[in-house]
């Protein structure tokens, strides 16, 4: 993966980082939405995601300040032949040190294929990835095949960038601009793994991992990030 990035200018500059641009930067997909939505609150936090950390009610959750956020981060995972992809990647910092936030941008996507798929014909090297994953992630049974494998990478990602930094916090937040929380369901099936099922725009801490403190939470984004780009066409 790159260790260099260049600083946006507008939501455009989102697009050449996408590892299909030409499928997910859409009006109306969630690539679109969360560049438009993240730049037009650039240099705070979009509101939503910090009324969301504050229902952790948790002073290393509190009064975050963005240091950078980095568009379609990667991070290296044993096993498999790709990286995970995360959609924004923030480094933040309040009085009690710095926190990772790996945010997962949604409208009406799925979260990928389940566990079940992967496992499904699985090579030795992506079963090395799924044995990584539910380490990472404190499971010491393996997950139900239902679950969708995304939602662990991701979660690992946040983990893993947290050690990186040496961060004490990390979270895994899904950004979701779906008028109807599509998909909110395989978002509790997974957090239930970790922690107590999550409510919407609630962020809440998981009991599974420990180093970093991890936190888990869904928070709903402005719609017009979404619907404004599907009526003007970009």
């Amino acid at each position: 993966m790159k260790r260099l990035w260049v600083p946006t200018t507008s939501a455009d500059d989102w697009r050449r980082l996408l590892a299909r641009p030409d499928c997910h930067w859409q009006p109306g997909r969630s690539a679109m939405a969360l560049a438009k939505c993240w730049e037009a609150a650039h240099p705070e936090f979009p509101p939503e995601i910090l009324r969301a950390l504050e229902t952790a009610d948790e002073p290393r959750l509190a009064r975050l300040r963005i240091l950078a956020a980095v568009p379609e981060y990667q991070v290296d995972l044993p096993g498999g032949d790709r990286p995970s992809q995360t959609d924004v990647l923030v480094i933040a910092t309040n009085e009690d040190g710095l926190v990772v936030i790996a945010v997962e941008g949604k409208v009406d996507e799925e979260f990928g294929p389940t566990i079940e798929n992967k496992r499904k014909e699985a090579s030795p090297g992506q079963m090395e990835r799924l044995d990584f994953l539910h380490e990472t992630l404190g499971l010491s049974q393996p997950a139900p095949g239902s679950t969708r494998y995304q939602l662990f990478h991701r979660t690992a990602s946040a983990i893993l960038v947290a050690q990186q930094f040496h961060a004490s916090t990390a979270v895994m937040l899904v950004h979701s601009f779906s008028a109807t929380s599509k998909w909110f369901e395989d978002f509790v099936a997974f957090t239930s793994l970790l922690a107590s099922p999550v409510e919407r725009n609630r962020v809440i801490r998981a009991r599974t991992v420990s180093k970093p403190v991890l936190f888990l939470g869904w928070c709903t984004g402005d719609r017009s990030f979404a619907t404004d780009a599907l009526m003007s066409g970009g």
